[in-house]
Parts: structure tokens; C-alpha cells; sequence
């Protein structure tokens, strides 16, 4: 048979296009098994052709499959579509383009947050064919340190809430006493975000025991983790000892008249007055005399000139850099350190923000900071008519009535920072089994919410 010209140029054309045709079918492959992601943290899909061919003039879709439009992100016509993304992938997502021309069409994914876990579609078309692989993605994140809170008392007992932010999956939370024993507790209340991470809050009523120790344990079995926050609930805040005894009194007499009750239970009152009088006008005998150090000042606070007076003011002064300033929140210290037992009273009255205590001088003055014990404070703070004391782990708690007056008083060598309300001569709250090692310094922040000073009192201990 005779081979024209025309057939010799056409057979090399038919041979190519066939080679095209048959390179043109591929598969999609990633891995068979979950990718397990941590929250906050990068991760990669894994996702790729086969045989490896390129990907640069074709179409990669990523899909969410438990989204209605779930479109993670598309890249087509050798750029990167931004219509139709899902709002939350919105610059968290990309591919590694300078691999596309060897199908690398893998999806790296940053900022891992809750609402990403679930079913992946990497889906890739040419134009003639397409094919697709579903790889499943889990997250984990630990949640924050339970914070419990004193509510007050609730039906005889102390009603105490713990809540914790920031896990997934969803956790179990847990009341414990000081024995490992599981408390009866009301329903947990649980949230999720909009990074869809979940927060759990539970309300518990617990009764005063031979310790006032109580444990909230949040846990994740699913992740193996669990966070927990021990309270120790001061004997003063339960307050039902005198009535404790009168009733048993009235049970064992059976005949005590109404009267008599209403004797017993005054004079029981008045024995824990005077007691509880005793015990405050013994500690106010170790008062000091404080004057703040103008040096150690944040540029927003005014003092007065016998330093016994500090405000918040509107303006930035212009203040000597010593290395001694406060330059990141708006404290200052008293001018002279303290070791043994010492005691200073600060009015406070009309005020709706303040934080009193007392640190250790080699606190860090120029970063921000959390004012915890294991950073060297020891502080108590009202804040929108609740006060928190600022323990490792924070304890929030409404007071009965709001102190005009506070006194502060530290027993170094018992390791024991204690709060009173002056007026009523009433328990605030206690720092206990503390180590210090250095001289202790009273700490003033009069908050930024009204410019009412905090006003260093002199102590008179026949008040």
C-alpha cells in the first residue's frame, strides 16, 4: 500500500491525540485514615493525582461536606476563585501552586478552630474527567482552667458555679469533694461559639464539711484530657454555726419558747460579734504607715502630694523611664516593703473599679501580665459590683454589702494575705499556705472607670 504525504503527517497528529486522550484519565488519592488536627495549630489535606500529571489548567475544588455550600476553596483557571468561600475559611486556606504541575493538589489549611472538623471532598475536573476523595478531619483543643465562682447562699448551703471555655469535642463537667466523691449538681449549660468551640457551666449547692474543699473537673474522654480547679470556701462565708445551734438547742429542750429563741439566737450573735471584734482589732495593732512611691506610677495616675491619695486621669504624663514605672497597667506601689505581719486600710467608698493587695518587688513592671500568685501578686479587685479575688485560679464572689473601706493584712511568716471589709469588720477573702521569699509591697489600681481616688487611711485601733 502506497503511504502519501498526507497519511505520513496525520499519523504523528493521531498518535498525539490518543496520548492525550488516555493521559487525561487520572485518579484522586489522599490518606485512608482521619486527619486529628489541634486547634489553633496548621494542617495539610493531603490530596493528589495519579498517575502525577499536572493540575494547573484544571479545576480543584475543596468541599466541606456537612456545610449546604460548603465550599472550602476553588482554584480554576489557573487562579484562585474567592466567590462562594465559606466565611470562615477566608484567608485560612490555600494549595501549594508551584506543585500543581506534578497534581499536588493538597489543601493546607491554618488556624485550626472547632467548626473545621468533618468531612473534606477534594474534587478535581480536566475537561473530559473528574474524579474526587472524601478525607475525614477531627479536632481537639484542651479548654481553659475552670474558674469557679462563689454565688452565695442557696438553700441552706453555698451555691459555687464552675465554667471553662475552649474545648472540643464537647466535655463533661464534673463536682467533687475532698474525698474524689461525685456531688449531686444542677443541669450543665452548654455553648458553643462561633469558632465552634464549646463552653460548659455548672450551678452546685454545697454544704460545709470538716475541710470546705471542693474540686469542678471538666474532662474530654474522647482526647484522654482534663483540667480541674480546687475552691476552699472560708467557715466565715457559710455562717450557720449560731443558727446550727439554736436549733439544736430547740430540738433537745422541746419546749424553748419564742422568746427564748429569740434570746438564744442574740446572744449567740453577739458572743460571734465580739469574738469576731476581738480577732480584727488585734490584727489593725499591726498597721504600717504607707505613702505610694511616685516612681513606680503609671503615666495615667495622679497622685496626691502627701502620696496618700491616687486617682486615674485622662492624659499621659510625661514621666522619667526609671525601670521602676508601671508602663502597662495603671498600678502603683507603696515606697516601702514589709516582711512579719503588717496591716494598711484604703478607702475605696464610691468607687465602681479598684484592685488592692500586695507583690513582691521583682514583678515584671513592662509587659502585660495576669495578677496571680504564681506571678508574684496577691490581689483582690471589684469590678461591676462583684469582687474577684485573683488566686491561680480566679474566684468571683458578690460581697453582702460593698466595703467603703478595705483592710489588708499579711502574715508573712503563716504565708496568709487576708481582705476585710472595715465598716463590719467582715471576711473578704484569704490567700493561704503562700511562700514568699521577698519583701512585700502594698499594690493600688484605682481602674480606669471613675476618677474617685483610693485614699490611703490612717489606722486608729480603738475605731
Amino acid at each position: 500500500m502506497e503511504t502519501g504525504p498526507d497519511s505520513l503527517f496525520l499519523t504523528p497528529v493521531l498518535l498525539l491525540l490518543c496520548l492525550h486522550s488516555s493521559s487525561i484519565r487520572f485518579e484522586v488519592l489522599g490518606p485512608t485514615y482521619p486527619i486529628v488536627a489541634v486547634a489553633g495549630d496548621d494542617i495539610i489535606l493531603p490530596c493528589y493525582l495519579k498517575p502525577n500529571i499536572s493540575a494547573e489548567d484544571m479545576t480543584v475544588d475543596w468541599l466541606n461536606l456537612d456545610f449546604l455550600d460548603g465550599r472550602v476553596f476553588r482554584y480554576q483557571n489557573s487562579k484562585i476563585i474567592r466567590e462562594d468561600q465559606i466565611p470562615s475559611y477566608r484567608g485560612r486556606t490555600s494549595l501549594y501552586e508551584e506543585e500543581l504541575w506534578r497534581g499536588n493538589t493538597s489543601l493546607k489549611l491554618t488556624r485550626v478552630q472547632g467548626t473545621d472538623e468533618g468531612r473534606y471532598k477534594c474534587f478535581i475536573k480536566a475537561k473530559s474527567w473528574y474524579d474526587d476523595f472524601t478525607i475525614q478531619v477531627l479536632v481537639e483543643a484542651v479548654g481553659s482552667k475552670p474558674v469557679v465562682s462563689i454565688e452565695g447562699h442557696r438553700e441552706g448551703g453555698m451555691g459555687v458555679l464552675c465554667e471553662s471555655e475552649g474545648w472540643h469535642p464537647q466535655p463533661e463537667l464534673v463536682w467533687l469533694d475532698s474525698k474524689g466523691v461525685h456531688l449531686s449538681a444542677g443541669p450543665p449549660e452548654i455553648h458553643r461559639d462561633f469558632k465552634g468551640f464549646y463552653r460548659v457551666k455548672q450551678h452546685v449547692i454545697v454544704q460545709e464539711t470538716d475541710t470546705n474543699r471542693f474540686t469542678c473537673r471538666v474532662q474530654q474522654s474522647q482526647i484522654n484530657e482534663k483540667m480541674e480547679t480546687e475552691i476552699h470556701l472560708p467557715s466565715e462565708l457559710f455562717d450557720t454555726t449560731p443558727w446550727r445551734m439554736t436549733f439544736i438547742v430547740l430540738c433537745c429542750l422541746g419546749a424553748v419558747t419564742v422568746i427564748g429563741l429569740a434570746l438564744a439566737v442574740h446572744w449567740t450573735h453577739l458572743a460571734s460579734d465580739e469574738l469576731r471584734g476581738h480577732y480584727f482589732e488585734t490584727i489593725r495593732r499591726h498597721a504600717v504607715d504607707v505613702t505610694l512611691d511616685p516612681d513606680t506610677a503609671h503615666c495615667k495616675l495622679i497622685l496626691s502630694d502627701d502620696g496618700k491619695q491616687v486617682r486615674h486621669g485622662e492624659l499621659d504624663q510625661v514621666l522619667s523611664d526609671n525601670g521602676k514605672r508601671f508602663t502597662n497597667w495603671s498600678c502603683v506601689l507603696g515606697n516601702v516593703g514589709f516582711s512579719g505581719k503588717f496591716y494598711y486600710e484604703v478607702k475605696v467608698e464610691g468607687k465602681t473599679e479598684w484592685t488592692l493587695g500586695v507583690v513582691i518587688q521583682s514583678i515584671n513592671r513592662n509587659e502585660s501580665f495576669i495578677p496571680m500568685p504564681n506571678n508574684g501578686y496577691w490581689t483582690v479587685e471589684l469590678k461591676d459590683g462583684e469582687c474577684t479575688a485573683n488566686a491561680d485560679s480566679p474566684v468571683t464572689f458578690t460581697p453582702r454589702e460593698g466595703p467603703q473601706k478595705v483592710g489588708v493584712f499579711v502574715d508573712y511568716e503563716k504565708g496568709q494575705v487576708s481582705f476585710y471589709n472595715v465598716e463590719d469588720r467582715s471576711h473578704i477573702y484569704s490567700f493561704t499556705d503562700c511562700t514568699f521569699t521577698e519583701k512585700l509591697y502594698p499594690f493600688f489600681n484605682p481602674g480606669g472607670s471613675d476618677s474617685i481616688p483610693l485614699v490611703v487611711c490612717p489606722v486608729d485601733a480603738t475605731d
